[in-house]
Parts: structure tokens; sequence; C-alpha cells
């Protein structure tokens, strides 16, 4: 995408630089594609993460509701122990579940905002490269 931006750049600055030189010989749809087409880019790329996050969103929220179910469950546990050792058991459990999904979670909301990412990058890439090879004529 840098080598497809840079060429893009060089290609329309000697469109610019000709047009400067002779009024008449100005590219105007070449113009006016420098903005239109940043735009659509931009807004599809808006999109894409938009979708992405909404996602990202509905998964933490129903890990949240998870988690405090699992919080429930083990606070009942905990309050009907039999014993002091039953108590610190339950409580030990809750615990090491707890650090294992949160773990989990982390890898899994890493993996999300490197999609969000691509997802947000794709379309950007697709309008660059394209203009590339359009303007390589």
């Amino acid at each position: 995408m840098m080598r497809a931006s840079g060429d893009v750049i060089a290609a329309r600055m000697e469109i610019m630089a000709a047009g400067l030189a002779d009024p008449s010989k100005i590219d105007l749809t070449e113009i006016s594609l420098m903005g239109s087409e940043k735009v659509a880019a931009l807004s599809a790329s808006a999109i894409a993460a938009g979708r992405t996050l909404n996602q990202m969103g509905q998964t933490l929220t129903q890990t949240a509701l998870n988690e405090a179910a699992i919080a429930s469950r083990a606070a009942t546990a905990m309050a009907g122990a039999k014993s002091p050792a039953a108590l610190a058991t339950a409580q030990f459990n809750y615990a090491m579940g707890w650090w294992g999904r949160a773990a989990g979670q982390a890898l899994s909301l890493n993996t999300q905002m490197l999609k969000v990412q691509a997802d947000a990058l794709a379309p950007i890439h697709k309008a660059a490269v394209a203009n590339a090879r359009r303007l390589k004529k």
C-alpha cells in the first residue's frame, strides 16, 4: 500500500503540474477523484471498523453476563460452604477460573482489535492499489 500510495501521489503531482503549466491540459476528472475517492474509502473503512467494533461490544457484553453468572454461582457456593476449608476451596476455584477466563478473553480481545485494524485498512488499501494500477497507464 505504501508503494501504491507513493505511485499515486507521484502520478497525481504530475497531473497537477501539467495543469499548472498549461490550464487547458488539466485533468479535472482526476483532480475531482482525489477527494471523492478518499471520502469513499474512508467511509467504507469507518463502516467496516464500526461493524467489527459492534461485534466486539456484543462479545464483551455476553462475556460480562457470563462472568456475572459464574460469580453468582461462586458466591452461592462460598455462602453455602460447610467449613472454612470448603469456603477457601470455593473461593480458590473461582479465582483460578477467573484468571484463566481473563487471560483467554484478553487474547481474544487482542485478536479482535487486530481484526478491526485489518478491516479498517482494507478499503483504503484497495483504493490505493486500484489507483496505482489505473494511473500507471
